[in-house]
């Protein structure tokens, strides 16, 4: 311990880190999901874990994390940077294109899940109260479980990703009135009656809606040209901090507020996601966001204590399993209202149907406020947790239920993928030459997505409605959000000869089958990067002369096959 004593948590961060970064690989080999990975983890070091054999065998306790709540706190910021970066990847037109399956299916999954489970509850004995603390606080899904599962599945913007948003987001929203309720819930009951109970709910919802709206504005007034002070390119430290504050600043806003942080995280990935800082921002927070979500799903596997409800195993396993099949259930029915396939309803309702993070927040409200048995509330957080450890494999259930209900069928074209940067061409560079080519491009009625290097530059044909963005080309993980895996070609128009090379050799290693077209400066630049792996190089010099050579073989009176021939010779020659 004293060891320790110069930074505190030390020994708990060292683990985590030895579990992410060397035991994590070698299960991904194995295809074992990170999710259930991380959460056998958290069970195996928690303090009901080996921190039951760690007094006896003294050695244990470095393998052993005894801190769970402080490891907690930290944890939830996992789920803030992840509620930011969705924020980031659903533009606000989309996020309104959205708005029917977020406002119809999201309520009518909350409460049409919520008034099953909460009836369920009242015929197992539980107060009225008790049984809507139930019903509303299980009927929440994990964001945290069911995102993570749709990025490793590569399905996030597929139909059932979609709807699995939209249910998310709402129950995200959702969130807030019902602590609200909660609280007013606790008041109420404290002081003997109900009355002015719905003026209170009412005065709070407005107070709530109002800090949403006034968070909204003061964001679109300064996020955006803060971020435009900062370089990404020539300043890439000080642009991680500034996505860092934004993100963590609009959090703290919505919750000194009374409101979610989650919330905040997600309006604050909104406000910037229609900025050309969009995908720049991602890329900053992107290993902080893999990282935190990993303590998250350790830090619930360590609250798991088996040994607790031991004489209760058969009903803990009952409860956990009835909960599951009771949302999947209801689910279905909703997503085939919807308009879903059957393949997609079944996939989507197994891939939501634990109980998810919130419940952990909802139901500890309800203890505090003496509106929950302490004893019920406890049984349900170990049914809520290990639910969750049963979705990733429902999730693959429902994959293989998707692919035999649904063989032969194509998505549904009124749920398509949301639009990205799927096979389009990336233009690194939007100077002269950079918007020429993208002008043809556009001409030929082929989507294109530019990075920019230059602020300024990128800044002014954004406001313009042009798909240009700010970033460096040469980073493979920026290219990644741009899809450049499945993009149709990259051209690198460059001015700076370094720059380009840096530029070809960064992507060729990372891309290695992507058609790349570079533009050089002369005969040996091209050499360059050619050798550095493009696929193909202009060199402007040798077109330059080319064209005037032709020209002047026209005005002299050579025909135009022969004059076709004489550049092509002179064209391999010269490169």
């Amino acid at each position: 311990m004293d060891a320790h004593a110069g930074l505190p948590y030390l020994q708990p961060i060292l683990l985590f880190l030895g579990i992410a970064g060397l035991v994590m690989p070698l299960l991904a080999r194995a295809r074992v999901s990170q999710v259930v990975a991380f959460l056998a983890a958290g069970a195996l070091i928690g303090p009901h874990g080996l921190g039951r054999l760690a007094a006896d065998q003294p050695w244990l306790s470095a393998l052993t994390i005894a801190d769970a709540e402080g490891v907690g706190v930290l944890a939830e910021l996992g789920v803030v940077f992840m509620l930011f970066v969705i924020g980031l990847e659903l533009p606000a037109r989309q996020l309104w294109s959205l708005r029917r399956w977020v406002l119809g299916v999201g309520s009518a999954q909350w409460l049409g899940c919520g008034a099953v489970i909460g009836v369920v509850a009242l015929a197992f004995g539980n107060a009225h109260e008790a049984a809507l603390v139930l019903g509303l606080g299980l009927a929440m899904s994990s964001t945290a479980v069911v995102m993570q599962l749709l990025a490793e599945s590569g399905r996030t913007r597929s139909t059932v990703g979609r709807m699995s948003f939209a249910v998310l987001l709402l129950q995200d929203i959702a969130v807030v009135p019902l602590l609200i309720l909660l609280g007013l819930m606790g008041k109420a009951g404290a002081q003997g009656g109900d009355a002015g109970f719905f003026m209170l709910l009412l005065g709070a919802l407005a107070r709530a809606a109002f800090a949403v709206a006034l968070i909204l504005l003061i964001g679109r007034l300064v996020l955006t040209p803060l971020f435009r002070r900062v370089s990404v390119t020539t300043q890439a430290d000080s642009f991680m901090a500034l996505t860092l504050f934004a993100t963590l600043g609009v959090a703290a806003l919505t919750g000194a507020a009374g409101l979610s942080m989650t919330l905040g995280a997600f309006l604050a990935g909104l406000m910037l996601s229609d900025t050309e800082y969009r995908h720049a921002a991602l890329t900053a927070i992107e290993p902080f966001k893999g990282l935190l979500m990993g303590l998250f799903f350790v830090s619930v596997g360590m609250s798991l204590d088996l040994l607790a409800v031991a004489g209760d195993a058969g009903w803990l396993v009952a409860a956990t399993l009835g909960l599951y099949t009771l949302k999947s259930a209801t689910m279905f029915a909703l997503f085939r209202r919807a308009g879903l396939t059957r393949g997609e309803a079944a996939e989507a309702s197994l891939m939501l149907g634990q109980a998810g993070e919130f419940a952990f927040i909802v139901i500890a409200a309800a203890m505090s406020a003496r509106l929950l048995d302490g004893s019920v509330g406890n049984f349900m957080l170990l049914a809520v947790t290990l639910s969750m450890f049963m979705t990733p494999l429902a999730a693959r259930l429902g994959r293989d239920l998707h692919r035999r209900l649904d063989a032969g069928r194509d998505e549904m074209p009124s749920l398509q993928s949301l639009p990205e940067h799927d096979g389009v061409v990336i233009v690194a560079g939007y100077g002269r030459v950079g918007q020429r080519v993208a002008r043809m491009l556009e001409r030929a009625g082929v989507q294109w997505v530019a990075i920019e290097r230059n602020v300024a530059s990128a800044a002014k044909h954004h406001a313009d409605g042009q798909p240009v963005i700010v970033g460096d080309a040469g980073r493979p993980s920026l290219l990644h959000h741009l899809g450049a895996a499945s993009a149709r070609a990259i051209v690198v128009t460059m001015d700076d000869p370094a720059a380009a090379r840096h530029v070809v050799r960064s992507l060729r290693a990372e891309f290695p089958l992507l058609p790349l077209i570079a533009r050089a400066r002369d005969g040996t630049h091209a050499r360059e990067l050619l050798a550095a792996g493009a696929s193909e190089v202009i060199p402007e010099a040798l077109e330059t002369a080319l064209q005037l050579g032709r020209h002047v073989l026209e005005h002299v009176g050579i025909d135009a096959s022969a004059c076709d021939a004489l550049v092509s010779a002179e064209r391999r020659s010269g490169a």
